[in-house]
Order: C-alpha cells, then structure tokens, then sequence
C-alpha cells in the first residue's frame, strides 16, 4: 500500500488492510509513528493513561510531540506531575498549549466563572480551539482513550477518522481495562496523579471534576450537574 492515510483519502478498505498487519496497541502505535513521521502529536491529558503512553512512546525509536491543553484551570497535582514527567521522559518534547484568552480576558468578555454557566464554551475556548492550532501542520494525533471509559467511546477503533479536526486519529489503548492501566503504573512504577488514589478515575479542569461513586462510569464526576460527558475534543466517537 503506497501514500499516507489522511482524512482527505479515507479508505475503509485500506484501513482494513493495515490492521490486519497491525493488530495490537504497541503494532498500531509504531505504524501511526512511522506513517505520519513529524506530522501526528500526541494530546496527552496526563491522567493515568497519559503516564502509560508516554512511557511507551518513550521506549519507542521513533516519537511524537506531546502537548497539554493547559486551560489555566487544572489541580495543582497535574502540574505537578506533568514537570515529574518532563524530568522522567527527558528525550520527549512535551509542550503545554494555552487559549489565546486568559482567565482574565474571558472574565471580561463572557463574565466570570463560565464554566459553570456555559461549560460547552469554555471548552471550546480553552481546549478546542487551543487543539485546533496545535493540529495546523499535523495529518494525525494519537489519544489515549479507552472503550470501557464511557458509552460514548465504547465504538472508537484503533484508527479513526477524525470529524471535529478533519484529521486522523489513533487511540492504541481501545482494548485496555482500568485494570491494565493501573497494573502498568504498577509494574514500570510510574508517577501518577494522586487524585486517581481519591477516587478521580478522570482528571479535567479543578472546577469541573468531583470523585466518582461506586457504580458510576469513569467519567461521571466530569461536568457534574451539566448534561455533558466530553470537552468536545472527542466528539464523533
């Protein structure tokens, strides 16, 4: 199969055919890493998925930039952990990406605490449009994301077709349980966020994340009260 996969030339079959010779996470992830070479990032959230892929892209020949979307809103204990992750991981280039507005600027234009009014926009503010110019010059990025997260995500493929971006989208970690990421953290005793021990299975902005009970889904403390599941990054899954 010659040329590069891009959502412009998506092609099911060709899809098919790649994942018939890829076909697990570490396979699909070098593929990704050596068919887009400097055009795919890597959106790292720094939740415990985001420890696990950045220790595997860091054991890998070939590598991809990591960003964070750095709202400005986040706990304390995921700045901590991302400057753990910069020492750890030193041949990685991990930059955080801010909104052209500040706190203080989107006070002044939409009022103040607007996550709590209208948490679709400040998403969008903050993180969509962030990721948007982050993605100018890349064919492909690679998520984190799980099938067992949430209904929403339980149908995402290892290869994707990216509608919000217009890009391609690689998500080696489908497959994964909750389980198997903690039992990684576990074996290659990596850092993680302490929040995870506090019962945050999913780690977003401070003011819009509280701990899951039992018997709820792992993303059931983001945006509680709001009807609203995703930040808008993930929103064709």
């Amino acid at each position: 199969m010659s040329g590069q996969l891009t959502y412009e030339n998506w092609d099911q079959e060709k899809v098919r055919q790649i994942l018939e010779q890829h076909s697990d996470y570490l396979e699909i992830l070098k593929w990704a890493l050596e068919h887009y070479h400097d055009e795919i990032i890597y959106a790292c959230s720094f939740g415990a998925e985001g420890m696990v892929m950045l220790d595997i892209l860091s054991k890998l020949p070939r590598s991809a930039p990591v960003i964070f979307l750095d709202t400005g809103l986040h706990f304390p204990e995921t700045y901590q952990l991302i400057e753990k992750a910069k020492r750890r991981y030193p041949s990685l280039k991990i930059s955080m990406v801010k909104p052209k507005l500040t706190l203080e600027e989107q006070k002044a234009r939409y009022g103040d605490s607007l996550w709590k009014k209208n948490p679709d926009l400040c998403c969008h503010i903050r993180k969509v449009l962030p990721m948007q110019d982050a993605l100018k010059n890349a064919k492909a990025w690679i998520s984190g994301l799980r099938r067992e997260q949430s209904p929403s995500r339980k149908n995402i493929q290892f290869i994707n077709r990216d509608e919000k971006f217009k890009k391609i989208k690689i998500c080696p970690l489908i497959h994964w349980t909750w389980e198997d990421i903690l039992t990684y953290i576990r074996l290659h005793k990596l850092p993680y966020n302490p929040l995870h021990d506090r019962g945050y299975p999913s780690i977003g902005c401070a003011p819009c994340t509280r701990p899951v009970s039992d018997g709820e889904d792992f993303r059931a403390g983001r945006w509680s009260g709001h009807n609203k599941t995703e930040c808008g990054l993930h929103g064709n899954e």
